[in-house]
């Protein structure tokens, strides 16, 4: 619903039911509104624009209180029309930075991003991996070992080295697997780590053709590195402050906190919901039951993309009560993405 549907005092008191209820978690009568509202309305007058507001769906009477309480619609309302959010104040800004660039592998700079979320906010940080298959190879080195092991080098996308060891059918010398190396990084450097088993089949194909051992020796010690690859490729996240939940009183019930704890660990479904702001290259906020997803029902998704040289990675966010801090959590998660971008961008 749009806000230009309600006059500018219907706006306003929902505005300030919101802004009340988020802060206290109480109910919120029309007497407090009358207080807090600045209009001169009496509680009559407040309680008709509370009638009309619950008419439309913005707000609930709950049985045990005459006051009143948002719904998802009211909260999807209030965020899209009736919410100012202010930056960050400067000292913030200034530890949020000096966290992120605290941490140098990029491992720990997405759990410390994670982490830094969790600990701004009060609530769950959530921060998904960049999968590996949107990667990209940038070269390859193989070093020989003791025996038939061979130490892989991998640089992939400027940002992030990786160690394998793979065992080969027979010993090779330092010089044939340096020619190795030449040639798969010929072959595919610049390729997403999701398109080199595509790549190697055809490199295989022709390496066939031409009756070149090398060749075929190569992609063997290739397709042995990036075995593992296809399945890491399906995507994970690290998430940090869960347990701060249990915190809120409207989410202190055992069977629903199970749920949702239940999900973070099995992890689809979320990942999921993740997909969705990834997609839409912009910041999401799911309230309630927007998300689809039942043991998220109670809660609030906030949720960024952060991106390395304008391409997209993964996302971050919050999860939290639908009673959060909309206007503080939507400017932590929003400059986060953008600190977790620049750390992770290659330095020159």
């Amino acid at each position: 619903m749009s806000g230009e549907l309600l006059n500018e005092r219907a706006q306003h008191l929902l505005k300030v039911l919101v802004e009340r209820f988020i802060r206290d978690g109480q109910p919120v009568g029309s007497r407090t509104l009358a207080k807090e509202s600045g209009m001169a309305l009496s509680p009559a007058t407040i309680r008709n624009v509370m009638a009309d507001l619950e008419e439309l769906g913005l707000v609930a009477a709950p049985h045990t209180s005459a006051g009143r309480v948002p719904t998802v619609q009211g909260y999807r309302l209030f965020v899209d029309s009736l919410l100012s959010v202010q930056p960050l104040e400067a000292r913030t800004l200034d530890s949020m930075e000096r966290q992120i660039e605290s941490q140098a592998e990029p491992q720990r700079i997405l759990a410390g991003a994670s982490s830094m979320l969790a600990e701004l906010t009060a609530m769950a940080g959530v921060v998904m991996l960049p999968r590996r298959g949107d990667l990209s190879l940038r070269r390859l080195e193989f070093l020989p070992l003791s025996d038939t092991r061979v130490l892989v080098i991998l640089v992939i996308s400027d940002s992030e080295v990786q160690n394998r060891i793979i065992h080969t059918e027979r010993r090779f010398s330092a010089a044939e697997l340096q020619q190795a190396a030449n040639y798969l990084n010929q072959a595919l450097a610049g390729k997403r780590m999701g398109q080199l088993r595509e790549t190697l089949l055809r490199e295989m194909e022709e390496a066939r053709q031409s009756m070149n051992r090398m060749m075929l020796e190569a992609i063997q010690m290739a397709e042995q590195t990036f075995a593992d690859d296809e399945a890491s490729g399906q995507g994970d996240f690290v998430l940090a402050g869960q347990t701060q939940l249990m915190d809120y009183a409207e989410m202190a019930d055992m069977g629903r906190l199970r749920q949702l704890f239940d999900a973070f660990n099995q992890k689809r479904d979320l990942l999921q919901l993740l997909d969705r702001s990834l997609s839409a290259e912009s910041m999401q906020i799911f309230i309630g039951s927007e998300s689809g997803y039942g043991p998220l029902s109670d809660c609030s998704v906030i949720a960024a993309p952060y991106s390395v040289k304008g391409e997209t990675l993964g996302v971050l966010g919050v999860i939290g009560p639908t009673r959060m801090n909309y206007q503080r959590v939507i400017p932590i998660v929003d400059v986060t993405a953008k600190l977790l971008g620049a750390a992770l961008n290659p330095r020159q």
